[in-house]
């Protein structure tokens, strides 16, 4: 007889980038990238002192600690994943920040609902991982009040870029992809994000994509950092040797450093809905 995974361990088995420390400081380099974006799309979703906040998938805390400035002291953000070392380090960092008004809790949304009544829900780079998309997008229907706002951020990989031509970052892009996909998740979700939100019951959708890139920066530390992340999960999967894997990740970091060189992060769909007031 089969014994079944406790809950939360086959989640974190789908799960294709380290965890822990090191998943970690690569969420720091990546929030710092992202973050004009992101809070370019809490204004357009009308984030404002007061709210009730929920960040799906929060890491290590680098997008509620925003949401948290942004609510002020008035406002509360819940931070849920299914890392505790990172929800700790979150825990540790918002005290050290004073920021009083978030907290963290050790949650899978692939699993189980969260219990609702949030003025604004939001995601980023979560369902691409998820072999249920749709029904995380129905589980943040339920946690916003009627009239509020989900929004939800993902990758698609098929506008990965960078120039001049680099065989380690193809080499990179397909791993990512084929790993992902054996796992069941999506590399290339982003397209689907307003119909999931539309078919999961939300009104008034609307998209926008963005994508940092650059010829300087830690926008180029992305696709070396990442390579290094998912390394265990591609010789698990059988994709590629430890060798061949230090081979792509040497050849993404000299590609990185040459200043002539330009490369940017995938391509990133940001979308968002509302929930029907009745």
């Amino acid at each position: 007889m089969t014994k079944r995974a406790p809950q939360g361990k086959k989640a974190k088995r789908d799960y294709i980038i380290r965890g822990g420390f090191e998943g970690r400081e690569r969420l720091r380099v990546l929030s710092r990238v992202m973050q004009p974006s992101t809070l370019n799309l809490f204004h357009r979703a009308g984030v404002r002192p007061g709210m009730d906040c929920l960040d799906v998938g929060c890491g290590g805390g680098d997008v509620a600690f925003d949401l948290a400035r942004l609510v002020g002291p008035g406002g509360r953000v819940t931070g849920i994943d299914i890392d505790e070392i990172k929800l700790s380090l979150a825990r540790r960092e918002a005290r050290a920040l004073h920021l009083s008004n978030v907290e963290f809790r050790l949650t899978d949304i692939a699993e189980r609902e969260v219990e609702g009544g949030f003025d604004f829900v939001y995601s980023r780079f979560v369902l691409t991982h998820l072999r249920d998309p749709a029904g995380a997008a129905a589980k943040m229907l339920k946690a916003v009040r009627p009239g509020n706002v989900v929004a939800v951020v993902d990758i698609d990989f098929r506008g990965y870029f960078c120039h001049p031509d680099c065989v380690a970052f193809r080499r990179y892009i397909e791993l990512y992809t084929q790993t992902a996909e054996r796992r069941g998740g999506d590399a290339n979700i982003g397209p689907r994000l307003p119909e999931l939100l539309i078919q999961a019951g939300f009104r008034g959708v609307q998209m926008n994509v963005v994508q940092p890139a650059g010829m300087e920066g830690e926008v180029k530390l992305l696709s070396p950092i990442t390579m290094e992340n998912i390394a265990d999960a591609v010789t698990a999967e059988g994709l590629a040797s430890r060798k061949e894997i230090d081979q792509i990740v040497a050849g993404l970091y000299q590609f990185a450093q040459d200043p002539s060189t330009l490369m940017g992060a995938p391509r990133i769909v940001e979308a968002w809905g509302y929930r029907p007031r009745a």
